[in-house]
């Protein structure tokens, strides 16, 4: 599968763009464990004109990442464009529009999915975006604003014709926000619309290996993304791409392996972000890797609570050691 002139090899696996939850220490291990390409958190266009220090941040990348993507969301026009204008100041392989996000504060104000209620719209300023800059655009979107507008299909069409590199969709629409199950048939259908010639990347519950052979093989899909299954669960990448070359399942990491595996990403984490921002965002991912250890909540309590670098690591050890 290619994305303009991005060769990312035979089934490819996306990181999808998390609000904080893919920072770069987060992309840092998602990359280790073979995610193919991988997103930045979104960017918000507003805040980026603004000069707002926190989606400025969320523009720094390192080559060791790449292939990756910088998405970029916003209800003005001349915002959006703009701001799509200073990520490519930063090199990354494509920038991504965000017309998926189903969050009450992003989509209520026309952002996001937001402008799947103004479909002429969204494929007006993703011209006009594509035609401001050189790097390859994408989009990702849903699968229209509720059951009664499900517009995916013809929408495709006229965002590729806009001159999108390729389209993600996640199997829901904005009024579902995340419940019920992903409907991957409309994906389907858009794959094999033979007007379509760009890659399509379907979304939506891909937890396990089997569902990622699934999508594959049963929507035809060129790529998957993964987006929620890899919080606290990034060796999913490795699993999934295990399972796809060979049909076998890979054994469950230990929970030692686990430990090792925090203290990196922790480590990490202090680096890019220093002591205590770093340690703010790391809780999260923390308590998150040891989902289901019996008697483990004073234990994840301290994981969320504690300030110290060194007694975080002090209680990883302890992790190693009671059920390691």
């Amino acid at each position: 599968m290619k994305i303009a002139g991005i060769d990312l090899g035979k089934e490819p696996l996306f990181l999808a763009p998390m609000e904080d939850v893919t920072d770069a220490s987060f992309r840092y291990i998602c990359k280790e464990y073979g995610a193919d390409m991988m997103y930045t958190e979104f960017v918000s266009a507003d805040g980026l004109i603004r000069d707002a220090w926190k989606s400025r941040e969320k523009l720094v990348l390192s080559d060791d990442e790449r292939p990756v993507g910088i998405q970029i969301y916003g209800h003005i026009p001349e915002a959006m464009i703009q701001a799509a204008q200073m990520a490519e100041e930063t090199r990354p392989d494509v920038i991504d529009i965000n017309f998926g996000c189903p969050k009450n504060k992003i989509a209520k104000r026309g952002a996001g999915s937001g402008w799947l209620r103004d479909p002429e719209g969204m494929v007006e300023i993703t011209r006009r975006l594509v035609q401001a800059v050189s790097t390859p655009v994408t989009v990702k979107t849903r699968l229209g604003w509720d059951e009664d507008s499900i517009i995916i299909g013809e929408l495709a069409e006229a965002l590729q014709d806009a001159g999108i590199a390729a389209l993600t969709i996640h199997g829901r629409t904005r009024s579902q926000m995340y419940k019920g199950e992903a409907d991957w048939k409309p994906i389907g259908a858009v794959k094999a619309n033979p007007r379509i010639r760009i890659p399509i990347i379907g979304n939506g519950d891909i937890c396990t290996p089997q569902q990622a052979r699934r999508a594959f093989d049963q929507y035809g899909v060129d790529g998957i993304m993964i987006g929620r299954a890899s919080f606290g669960h990034p060796w999913l990448f490795r699993e999934i791409r295990h399972y796809l070359e060979t049909g076998h399942v890979l054994a469950p990491m230990s929970i030692a392996n686990r430990v090792v595996l925090a203290k990196r990403h922790l480590a990490k984490s202090l680096e890019v972000k220093g002591d205590r921002v770093g340690i703010l965002e790391m809780r999260r991912h923390l308590s998150s890797y040891f989902k289901g250890l019996p008697d483990f909540k004073s234990t994840r309590l301290k994981l969320v609570t504690e300030d110290d670098p060194q007694e975080l690591f002090n209680i990883l050890n302890f992790i190693a050691k009671k059920w390691g």
